[in-house]
């Protein structure tokens, strides 16, 4: 019998490692070809690992909350075949369809986005291992590195697992507090933690757990307003113009393209037309270091069938034509949809842009996607009664009109800049050619 290694794959450039987070297989469990055999789990994607081959499970080298480095063996499995005398290990390389499946994303955003605090650092003075999971818990929860030492852990070789940093933090939370005594020197907390109400839920309260990413969100949205400076800036725009173009050129668009024409990859592109004008909204914060981001990579909020968000990247958008922007649009779109992003697809943004208007929205102030400087919602499309300016007057008539709202970093965008931005978009959506071809 041969023995297949199941190794854990490559899931993108940034992913070095993965924690296990379930066994789906037992040992000696029947294997059928592209089983999932292990649920593992990184900062950005929760994934399934399938088997490529059939046959029977008789090894796992890894527990639950244990950490595993790409291309590490996490199973074998044992090949129903031509007995031999000698045990072949069989060495494989990641076929695309092993990549896909792993990369498969459960549920959003996003990481609908990136980290937005310097994370903690992976080894420690004495040399311990921490988990991404673990490190992630532990920067939500304000515990330092020299505080994470002092958690005994359970896990392999003493590593601290999920479950002994909660338990830690459950223990500390429930702790009774240390009275002062007249000679104790008080020394005031540099921040302090809001105080928050208890919930008390009655017998005919629904609990509903939060899902992974969902606590994930929380904690990132929480620390990005805790980060950067929310400023809004808001201008209203007369689409009309781009209305008629699209309704007149959508069918044939579709047509010579085997595309649908949305106006998202209109408002996208110009977006990165003008963070070429303004290149200070492109950049990130290093401490008291500003880095100028050389690409123009847009993220684009994208809701999940759960109700959800997640934000695939338009790498190069400003070296796109409208065509190239609707492709790329409409295939991450799907891809989301289908819950088939890989981590690639969700990294390298430097400013995203959020569609509220999909919802009915008139206008909305979203929060920054860290460790961008800003981020543009866009508003539903209206009629609206306006002032039509005239060689002969002034008239009242029917346009179409949205507005955008400018969510950006006050530290390093001031307000001149943040509206100048979207004055911009503005002009270049309102002098949009009704006769244009694409």
């Amino acid at each position: 019998m041969a023995k297949f290694e199941l190794k854990l794959p490559k899931m993108g450039e940034s992913v070095a490692e993965a924690t296990i987070t379930s066994w789906l297989k037992e040992v000696g469990d029947r294997i059928e070809l592209d089983d999932a055999v292990v649920e593992i789990a990184t900062d950005k994607v929760d994934s399934e690992v399938p088997s490529e081959v059939e046959g029977t499970l008789i090894e796992v080298r890894f527990n639950e909350n244990d950490v595993v480095k790409v291309g590490e063996t996490l199973a074998v499995i044992e090949i129903e075949g031509e007995d031999n005398k000698e045990t072949t290990v069989v060495e494989t390389t990641i076929s695309p369809v092993v990549e896909k499946a792993v990369q498969k994303i459960e549920t959003s955003v996003d990481k609908v986005v990136e980290s937005v605090a310097a994370p903690i650092e992976k080894k420690s003075a004495s040399g311990k291992f921490y988990s991404p999971l673990v490190r992630n818990i532990a920067e939500s929860e304000n515990i330092s590195m020299s505080e994470l030492e002092t958690i005994q852990g359970s896990g392999k070789d003493g590593r601290v697992t999920k479950a002994d940093i909660l338990g830690y933090i459950e223990n500390k939370s429930n702790a009774p507090a240390t009275p002062v005594t007249e000679k104790a020197e008080v020394v005031k907390p540099a921040a302090v933690k809001p105080t928050v109400a208890p919930v008390v839920a009655s017998g005919d309260d629904e609990i509903v757990e939060m899902t992974r990413m969902g606590k994930l969100i929380s904690q990132y949205m929480v620390s990005s307003v805790q980060t950067s400076a929310h400023v809004q800036s808001f201008i209203e725009v007369d689409v009309t113009n781009i209305v008629k173009w699209r309704t007149k050129v959508k069918d044939q668009f579709l047509a010579r393209e085997g595309e649908k024409l949305t106006y998202t990859p209109i408002f996208m592109q110009a977006v990165a037309l003008a963070i070429k004008e303004f290149p200070m909204i492109n950049i990130s914060t290093d401490g008291e270091r500003i880095v100028k981001k050389k690409n123009i990579n847009l993220g684009m909020a994208t809701a999940l069938p759960d109700g959800n968000l997640i934000v695939p990247v338009i790498k190069n958008a400003d070296q796109l034509n409208l065509v190239g922007m609707a492709k790329s649009v409409n295939s991450l779109g799907l891809k989301a949809r289908n819950n088939s992003l890989s981590p690639d697809d969700i990294q390298g943004g430097t400013y995203t842009v959020t569609n509220v208007g999909g919802f009915g929205s008139v206008m909305g102030t979203p929060i920054i996607n860290q460790p961008q400087v800003g981020i543009l919602a866009l508003g539903a499309i209206r009629k609206m009664p306006a002032v039509i300016e005239t060689n002969e007057g002034d008239f009242i008539g029917i346009r179409q009109k949205m507005f955008l709202s400018h969510s950006y970093d006050h530290r390093v965008v001031n307000g001149a800049m943040g509206g100048m931005f979207i004055k911009f978009i503005k002009e270049y959506l309102e002098a949009w050619d009704v006769n244009a071809s694409f």
